[in-house]
């Protein structure tokens, strides 16, 4: 079971090393590598890592393999805080954190809001939590529109940069805020990672076997609202990483969740941390969105190991 994470670990060291030694300057000094690489390494690897987890999470909480950290509605909150503070012109004394404020803020409220109409009945079933995540990221997708149409073309442009994801140098008490909410949801996923697996066998047999569904579905809701809103609330939203990255590994190394929550947290780490050096070099001095990126590359992958492991099935 340790020896998928230790390569996991040691590829995450690999991606790290990289992005640190590739930039656009021919030679680097001290200042350039720990004081603008390093952070934005480091806050690539926590986003990564956040919304990796996130995805894996989601996909046994709702037992459904299309389930990523975009699909509950919980981003469109974040999203949609980010927007209204950057098309309002809000400050409220924060400053540059003011943006991940308003984001984070607009995850947390989301999630209450979801679970207090999915639970109306007294319980929360996934596919209410689906449906009204749906309905929600439709309607926090049409303010944002309506936002950015009716703001001065100054403010759409920094909008529209925050909203394809990237991920830039950002306050260290964020970066900090970050981590600190990434970890708890990372450990309690891990904490959770044997009901997780009885879960996956379906509420009623988890249930059976000891696991009181309602109540741990309420803990890991929460947990991955923390990853969401954390990361997407200083990268704006990056696509692609929570739904794929847990299906990669489920397809290499199985759907233990004891090997595949952390296992996704290094892998997701690694893979941002290199579309961002991707991102920032392929046609430096310019730098690409990293969310279009990830698409971009990960796609393509994905889906020639999904047909490889298909082919192998039907042998």
């Amino acid at each position: 079971m340790t020896r998928p994470l230790l390569a996991l670990a040691a590829l995450l060291g690999l991606a790290v090393a990289l992005g640190l030694a590739v930039g656009s300057a021919e030679h680097p000094t001290r200042e350039i590598v720990l004081e603008i690489r390093l952070p934005r390494v480091v806050l690539g690897a926590l986003v990564g890592a956040g919304l990796a987890t996130a995805g894996a999470l989601l996909q046994a909480l709702l037992q459904n393999p299309l389930a990523d950290p975009y699909i509950l509605g919980i981003s469109g909150g974040a999203a949609l805080g980010g927007v209204v503070a950057l098309a309002l012109g809000w400050t409220v004394g924060l400053g540059a954190s003011t943006v991940p404020v308003f984001a984070f803020a607009g995850a947390l409220g989301t999630t209450a809001l979801l679970y207090w109409i999915a639970a109306a009945g007294g319980r929360a079933p996934p596919h209410t939590l689906l449906l009204t995540g749906v309905v929600f990221n439709a309607f926090a997708s049409s303010v944002i529109v309506f936002l950015t149409t009716a703001v001065d073309l100054s403010r759409v442009a920094g909008i529209f940069l925050w909203l394809i994801g990237s991920i830039r140098v950002v306050d260290v008490w964020v970066m900090g805020g970050v981590a600190a909410f990434v970890g708890v949801g990372l450990a309690t996923g891990i904490h959770g990672a044997f009901s997780l697996n009885l879960l996956s066998l379906g509420d009623e047999t988890a249930a059976h076997l000891g696991v009181e569904v309602a109540t741990f579905r309420r803990r890991i809701l929460i947990a991955t609202a923390l990853m969401i809103g954390a990361s997407v609330a200083v990268s704006g939203l990056i696509g692609f990483v929570g739904l794929v990255v847990p299906h990669l590994l489920r397809l290499v190394i199985g759907a233990d969740h004891r090997v595949l929550v952390p296992g996704s947290a290094l892998l997701g780490a690694a893979f941002l941390v290199c579309a961002d050096t991707l991102a920032r070099t392929l046609l430096a001095p310019t730098e690409l969105p990293v969310g279009a990126l990830t698409a971009l590359v990960g796609g393509p992958v994905f889906l020639y190991l999904l047909r490889r492991e298909l082919s192998r099935l039907r042998v």
